[in-house]
């Protein structure tokens, strides 16, 4: 069965069309990876996922259950939007951690306000420490936002996307504001995620670490799938013009 199926999605902003009849589905324990250009719908994408956009027309489908049909016109309620969200936990380009929070309240600040997260607060710690640990962070858990460095951030909002415990953990290129010497401990935890099998999208520009950690490819150009595979045939022997031109430009 599959976790996530996405069908038809399109978005239009005024008279741009930034995503043109997106198609996929995902298998529960895969890490898909998004490639392509600046512009390509990639991020929009992960926003419509997320309920931080909504798409024009077509469905999300998540464990069989339709979340999201453009079709339906009935209002959504606040709590029904929340509710969908929290089958997806998202972790931005840039942290956006709470400054006048420690790292620990960081983390378990999202399911304290849940209303519908049943565990008492000594068991939501108790997890937000566990997977503060499991990010190399178990020593820095009082420290706050500017006492962390840009990689030590992204994992804190790792860890704080996990602890709703969602069905599927978007990245969108979770390395790209920092500093090279700080992308390897960023993507050593995501590989260890892919590991366990966690069910992952991860936009990124890191070709040899898609190539590396994912179970699925799709390239993205234009607002539509031009190919979509292993990453042995959508990295490593791309069928479509487009996607070899991209994967070039890449290498050089």
């Amino acid at each position: 069965m599959a976790i996530l199926e996405v069908r038809n999605l399109k978005k239009t902003f005024e008279n741009t069309k930034v995503l043109k009849d997106i198609s996929f589905k995902m298998e529960e324990g895969e890490a898909l990876s998004i490639i392509g250009s600046s512009g390509s719908g990639k991020t929009t994408l992960l926003r419509c996922l997320n309920w931080l956009e909504t798409a024009d027309e077509g469905q999300i489908v998540v464990k069989d259950k339709v979340l999201f049909d453009a079709t339906d016109n009935s209002r959504k309620s606040d709590a029904q939007i929340r509710e969908n969200r929290r089958h997806f936990g998202l972790v931005f380009q840039s942290f956006n951690l709470f400054p006048q929070y420690t790292a620990l309240e960081n983390v378990m600040l999202a399911p304290k306000l849940n209303a519908e997260d049943t565990r008492s607060a000594s068991e939501i710690e108790k997890n937000a420490r566990e997977l503060l640990d499991q990010m190399g962070l178990s020593n820095r858990t009082d420290n706050y936002p500017h006492q962390l460095s840009g990689g030590q951030q992204q994992r804190v909002a790792i860890a704080r996307a996990l602890a709703l415990r969602p069905d599927i953990l978007c990245f969108d290129e979770p390395t790209s504001a920092l500093d090279p010497e700080l992308t390897g401990e960023v993507l050593k935890v995501i590989r260890g995620l892919a590991e366990k099998k966690t069910t992952m999208i991860i936009v990124t520009h890191e070709m040899s670490f898609a190539r590396d950690v994912s179970d699925k490819v799709i390239f993205m150009d234009d607002g539509f799938i031009v190919e979509q595979g292993s990453p042995q045939e959508v990295i490593d022997n791309p069928k479509e013009e487009r996607t070899k031109q991209f994967i070039n430009g890449i290498r050089l």
